[in-house]
């Protein structure tokens, strides 16, 4: 190894941006490929240290700082991203929108947002294997691995900190699109039955209909289009539990075509011989307002072609 290529000492002064997190967080962020144990143990050494002092893992970081990071080689190769490269290009193509604070991503069926529970590859480690000289690149909100469309990732800590802000108030609304079985009453605009999470012995997670010791939620619903033996539905969930759109439209009699969790074998069996393969949950479009303009903006999602075209095979009947 060269004298030029020798990892070297680093100093790095904490912004705005990156206070208030702490030590730990941001270093496995900042050192991408270094592993988290030799972390612990190269600030229990004193290796790294915050204004020339020894520091703890929970410490948590002030604006101007001044980070001393010893000499560390950096492993940057990650074998996960490298196998699926065909999917990071295609997640190219679905950026909605961009700018220096977030960006909004069409997220595609079947594509866990982030690596975890038996998935080493996610959504959020395709966008760092695009952005590799991204500082952050965080998930705002979560989708099922199975339900496509917007998805916004933050680009800065403080938009980040303001969206999870926008969420917990309910200033972001989300729109759905769902294809549910049967036809759905215009006079059922409310679903508020309580959810509960039960944990299986597979381990798999199932959520049930339980009012005395489930989770208050709520979810409104509007009619968009009757087909014949089918609805398709707009779904704004209030709340954010756990399926919860899913689990509201079969508790009412409609399961979402394609659900392998919650849905009707014989609809989707019927669904599948016109060409349907995932769960027909789409989310359509997501509001919030903007952390730096202050404006309120809207990002709407396409529908994929699979999905556009199975509508087109349905018989359309009047509301």
């Amino acid at each position: 190894m060269t004298e030029s290529t020798k990892p070297q000492v680093r100093f790095i002064t904490i912004d705005s941006e990156d206070a208030g997190q702490r030590i730990d967080n941001f270093l496995v962020k900042t050192l991408k490929g270094v592993p988290k144990s030799m972390l612990y143990r190269l600030l229990r050494k004193g290796e790294i240290r915050v204004n020339k002092k020894r520091t703890k893992p929970e410490y948590k970081l002030c604006e101007e700082d001044i980070l001393r990071i010893a000499p560390i080689r950096v492993s940057e190769k990650s074998a996960n991203v490298s196998t699926q490269l065909n999917v990071v290009a295609n997640l190219e193509k679905q950026i909605l929108f961009e700018d220096e604070r977030l960006l909004v991503i069409n997220k595609p069926s079947g594509m866990a947002v982030h690596g975890g529970s038996g998935v080493n590859f996610g959504v959020i480690e395709a966008l760092r294997a695009l952005r590799p000289d991204a500082r952050m690149l965080e998930l705002v909100h979560r989708l099922d691995r199975d339900t496509s469309g917007c998805l916004v990732v933050a680009k800065k800590r403080s938009a980040l900190r303001n969206l999870h802000e926008q969420l917990r108030n309910k200033k972001v609304q989300k729109f759905y699109h769902a294809l549910v079985k049967g036809r759905w009453s215009p006079k059922l605009t409310r679903v508020t039955e309580g959810l509960k999470k039960n944990d299986l012995k597979s381990g798999e997670r199932v959520v049930v209909v339980d009012n005395i010791n489930g989770k208050e939620s709520e979810t409104r619903y509007k009619v968009l289009q009757h087909f014949k033996g089918a609805t398709l539905v707009r779904a704004f969930p209030v709340t954010g539990r756990t399926h919860q759109i899913r689990v509201h439209c079969q508790c009412k009699g409609h399961p979402i075509a394609g659900d392998n969790k919650y849905g009707h074998p014989e609809f989707d069996g019927e669904m599948k011989s016109l060409g349907l393969k995932r769960l027909f949950l789409h989310a359509a479009s997501i509001e919030f307002i903007h952390p730096l303009t202050e404006k309120r903006i809207k990002v709407e999602a396409p529908l994929e072609a699979s999905l556009d075209k199975l509508l087109t095979r349905l018989t359309k009947e009047n509301k």
